[in-house]
């Protein structure tokens, strides 16, 4: 009996990656290839081979943003953007929504920003508790003039879904800086906590 528990375990370890992956990849070709509903229906990849071919979607979606991109990377294509924003912010309820994910998604996809840079340590969410959370940047507005001592913005993700979580204020001497990338921290993270990081050399060589 131990001998087929401990192959049934193992047969798990091997499976269950394997088809967790295999379905978030089907899921997500699956949404990539709906942006072939833009092209005519003559001009779909299933009409002109005679047979279906997941993740032709995918392509055409990377020669999209390739196309926005550079077009507007360029002068014309920066104003044309700038254009595109002040219209859009005056449109009542879009300009709500719009803007939000426009700061979100420059704070996160820019090259400058500074959005989960940095894994930290805290003690969440009570004293002698600790876990993983990532700075996102400092407090700004109006929240910036009540704050005197030295805080910083974080956030701090649930296990195993990092997409919900919280946001909170700390000061910066309550956040333990952490030697880890933020891929290895959020690894730690979904996994909860079975897949630690590596410890690093100076801290290793102290391990028993």
């Amino acid at each position: 009996m131990n001998a087929m528990r401990k192959w049934l375990v193992a047969g798990l370890l091997v499976v269950v990656p394997v088809v967790i992956t295999a379905w978030v990849l089907d899921w997500v070709i699956s949404i990539m290839d709906q942006t072939l509903l833009i092209l005519p229906g003559r001009w779909h990849p299933d009409k002109l081979l005679g047979y279906h071919i997941p993740g032709f979607g995918v392509l055409l979606a990377l020669v999209i943003l390739l196309v926005v991109g550079a077009t507007a990377s360029n002068f014309f294509g920066k104003k044309l953007v700038g254009w595109w924003n002040a219209l859009l912010h005056r449109i009542p309820i879009v300009r709500s929504i719009y803007s939000g994910v426009k700061q979100v998604s420059d704070t996160v996809f820019s090259e400058s920003g500074n959005a989960f840079r940095t894994a930290v340590l805290i003690q969440w969410p009570r004293e002698g508790s600790w876990t993983i959370a990532f700075v996102t940047g400092v407090p700004r507005g109006d929240t910036a003039n009540h704050l005197t001592d030295d805080y910083l913005s974080v956030y701090v993700p649930t296990t195993p879904n990092p997409t919900g979580g919280y946001f909170i204020l700390l000061k910066s001497s309550e956040c333990i800086e952490l030697r880890m990338s933020v891929d290895d921290a959020l690894k730690y993270i979904v996994s909860m906590g079975v897949v630690a990081p590596a410890m690093p050399p100076r801290l290793a060589d102290k391990a028993p």
